[in-house]
């Protein structure tokens, strides 16, 4: 039993192996980026409009109006980003449904990529907003002393949204794993609905994580109170 997929090689020269994570993610990004492409291909503004298009706009309303909830302003500004993350992580969740696929998001190494996206974000966003010089300040906030506090609670949100997206995958994987070898089939297929419902779940709390992190550092006024409810959750 294979506890991630970076322990399926499919190819190793050396230094060098091909794993199961990097193939199945490269053939997520494909999949997305096609099939982005063929949604968006005939976008029409009138009223009737293909299926597609009609998922498409239910899918990024959804996503901008809580991105619009969290309290960032112009959330249009920050779909691309985060929007991304949750299609790709709840991407991920929904093939497991395909025989022989592992999600590459129960593997350490990707989710550490993630948070690590998250991290070079956030900054990026705050200096936006803020400015350069604002941005640095906000670090010394309320007192000069809360600057190394600041900067371990930067290090420290970043690995627990690793360790917290990669710990959800895994178990579910790895449940399904041993009731299959030990269960009728019956019980398999219902953890994997469930491990369906929470991959979503878990795609849904990492993209709203970082908008709050994105919202708390470019000085929106909600993100105050926000993190401990989706902490909590």
């Amino acid at each position: 039993m294979r506890l991630t997929p970076d322990a399926w090689i499919f190819w190793e020269h050396g230094f060098f192996k091909l794993n199961a994570t990097i193939v199945f993610t490269w053939a997520l990004m494909v999949v997305l980026v096609l099939g982005a492409g063929f949604i968006t291909r005939r976008l029409v503004t009138g009223h009737q409009r293909s299926g597609w298009q009609n998922l498409l706009e239910i899918v990024v309303t959804a996503i901008v109006g809580q991105i619009k909830d969290v309290g960032l302003k112009a959330p249009r500004r920050y779909l691309g980003f985060l929007g991304t993350l949750f299609l790709f992580i709840a991407a991920a969740t929904l093939a497991t449904v395909i025989p022989g696929y592992e999600p590459p998001t129960a593997s350490l190494s990707t989710t550490v990529a993630l948070a690590l996206c998250v991290l070079v974000a956030v900054p990026l966003f705050g200096i936006s907003g803020q400015g350069l010089a604002g941005y640095l300040a906000s670090y010394m906030r309320p007192t000069p002393i809360m600057l190394p506090f600041n900067l371990i609670s930067e290090m420290s949100r970043t690995l627990a949204l690793a360790v917290r997206l990669f710990g959800n995958m895994m178990s579910g994987a790895m449940i399904i794993a041993i009731l299959l070898s030990i269960t009728p089939l019956v019980f398999p297929i219902v953890m994997t609905v469930l491990g369906l419902l929470t991959g979503m779940v878990q795609a849904y709390i990492f993209t709203i994580l970082a908008a709050v992190y994105i919202a708390a550092t470019t000085g929106s006024g909600k993100a105050a109170t926000t993190p401990a409810k989706v902490s909590a959750t």
